[in-house]
């Protein structure tokens, strides 16, 4: 099939380019690279050109047309499985992806971190990308043979139409709390936006949804077939659990049948992650045998809880870069940490400002200290960030440190006893984006750098 696409930079020899007008670009300033690059034809809204070319109203409707008449067609034997929601769509999905794969369904996974087909890995750009980037993942699937494809599904994806053309067989639905309020503005526009997701089932689609969320309503539509998890009545209901350093323990009925789960994973959050899962894998017919046998050989994903034993001490390594998002991961950790638990965070520039000092209240409230530093400022000043997050600080246990990876052995010196270091806010991002800069940065190797570097002395 010939390949088709609106970025100048991934044409082939014989791929199609389409000039799409953007919110910062327009793909017709880039027809003469696509054309060096070896597009055999250009579709496009104005000119004249070299090579064929077919002038349209609208590239990206005659796009969308394109990918739907020529890409769906051979896609309707693989089950598309979306999931949002504010935290836990990469937890959930990565995790359905590994137990499918585990056991033995050919399955491919598209979200924030990365594309993963079979076992080559792709970094994104975006956690849901633009829609022919998708198709052409979704085709790479096709090619490998895989039955199911899992996405994390974004409010913005929803928002600017990256997820057109197709139909999910399942949707679920995680929690939602304050996030991407710059964009959104309320929360009611923000529920609104993943609303939409469980307005592209199929027709025998299934709709799963998390009871015990405030805004579940927004995701229990009438015309669904509607399932439900949760700790309150649902069709899949947590009855009890335990936890410990080593993982965490709990059962739900389904059906009137009780079923037990193990998983190496820690914290009541991630009992709503792995109850999604099974609910998932229950829902396509897995048996509760499997789902039993498979959830304990589980990995969690990458730079989510990534814990580092250093002496005696924990770094745990996180995404976590919303306020709900890090209250949870910090209650989490009080129920095992016998020491006293640090905390290195800061908050992405150009985005929600409303949340920094929420977030900085959470943090200087429930742990012994704080170091405020760098976290993907894009354009704006750095300074102006810690500014709008220290913003009427009534706690003082904190210090700043604008250099991350300062701020990080920073953290890593004040560990003694027992005690347990949290990283947040970028996980495991491999980059510190910086105006138009994407500077080589990672967290964890930052750690282990240090840890190595003590180690010698």
């Amino acid at each position: 099939m010939i390949h088709i696409t609106a970025d100048s930079r991934k044409i082939k020899k014989g791929d199609i380019f389409v000039a799409i007008k953007g919110f910062s670009s327009d793909g017709h300033d880039y027809i003469d690279k696509a054309i060096e690059n070896g597009a055999s034809k250009i579709i496009a809204e104005h000119g004249t050109y070299k090579i064929p070319y077919e002038i349209v109203p609208n590239t990206r409707e005659y796009l969308l047309n394109y990918l739907k008449e020529n890409y769906l067609p051979l896609f309707k034997k693989m089950k598309f499985i979306g999931i949002t929601g504010t935290n836990g769509k990469t937890t959930t999905a990565y995790l359905v992806y590994k137990a499918l794969r585990n056991l033995g369904y050919k399955s491919a996974y598209m979200g924030t971190i990365g594309f993963y087909l079979e076992d080559r890995v792709m970094s994104l750009a975006n956690s849901s990308p633009d829609i022919w980037n998708s198709y052409n993942m979704f085709l790479s699937a096709y090619e490998n043979g895989c039955e199911y494809f899992l996405l994390e599904v974004t409010s913005h994806a929803l928002s600017f139409g990256r997820i057109e053309g197709y139909d999910f067989d399942i949707a679920l639905f995680t929690n939602l709390t304050q996030d991407h309020l710059d964009y959104h503005k309320t929360m009611e526009n923000y529920a609104l936006a993943k609303q939409k997701l469980f307005k592209k089932l199929k027709k025998d689609g299934k709709a799963i949804v998390n009871i015990d969320d405030n805004y579940k309503d927004y995701y229990l539509l009438k015309e669904n077939n509607n399932i439900t998890y949760g700790f309150n009545d649902s069709d899949y209901k947590v009855t009890d659990y335990k936890m410990d350093a080593k993982g965490t323990a709990f059962s739900y009925i389904h059906n009137n049948e009780k079923v037990c789960l193990k998983t190496n994973f820690i914290g009541k959050y991630n009992v709503y992650n792995v109850l999604g899962v099974a609910a998932i894998l229950s829902e396509l017919g897995i048996s509760n045998e499997k789902i039993m046998k498979v959830i304990p050989t589980l990995p969690s994903p990458l730079g989510r809880m990534d814990k580092i034993i250093y002496k005696n001490n924990t770094i745990i390594i996180d995404y976590a870069h919303t306020p709900d998002a890090i209250e949870k991961i910090i209650n989490t950790v009080k129920e095992i940490c016998k020491g006293k638990i640090y905390v290195v965070f800061g908050c992405t520039g150009e985005r929600d400002r409303i949340k920094r000092p929420i977030m900085f209240d959470i943090v200087t409230s429930l742990t012994e200290k704080a170091i405020i530093t760098n976290d993907d400022p894009h354009f704006e000043d750095p300074n102006q960030i810690v500014a709008d997050i220290i913003k009427n600080a009534k706690n003082t246990n904190y210090e700043v440190c604008i250099d991350r990876k300062k701020a990080i052995i920073k953290g890593i010196e004040l560990l003694k006893e027992n005690d347990i270091l949290l990283i947040l806010g970028k996980g495991h991002e491999d980059v510190m984006i910086i105006g138009n800069d994407r500077i080589p940065f990672n967290d964890r190797k930052v750690v282990e750098e240090y840890i190595d570097s003590v180690l010698v002395k």
